[in-house]
């Protein structure tokens, strides 16, 4: 019998996050109107950590981000995000299972 296929989701759901409280290794640098850069992080996130607040801004939580570097791609280069490697014990706890 063939596997049910699993949804992202449900995967990201199997991962736990250590956070290091007032150390987010993820920047948004303050912008009036958001680059194009940072509003295609708005889809291509998958943990969908980034979001439009209701001011207009693009605002991230980095609770949950698996650090795939998809937006260190995207937006550090133009300067739209300052990316770090979360501190040693912090950060994205794979589970696999």
């Amino acid at each position: 019998m063939a596997q049910a296929a699993s949804k992202v989701e449900d995967k990201l759901y199997l991962n736990r996050y250590l956070v290091d409280a007032g150390r987010a290794h993820i920047k948004v640098r303050p912008h009036t109107k958001p680059s194009p850069q940072l509003l295609s992080l708005l889809k291509l996130c998958p943990a969908h950590c980034y979001e439009m607040n209701s001011t207009g801004q693009v605002e991230i939580a980095t609770d949950g981000c698996v650090e795939c570097g998809t937006c260190r791609v995207i937006a550090e280069p133009s300067g739209d995000i300052e990316w770090n490697y979360p501190r040693g014990g912090y950060g994205v706890l794979f589970k696999f299972g």
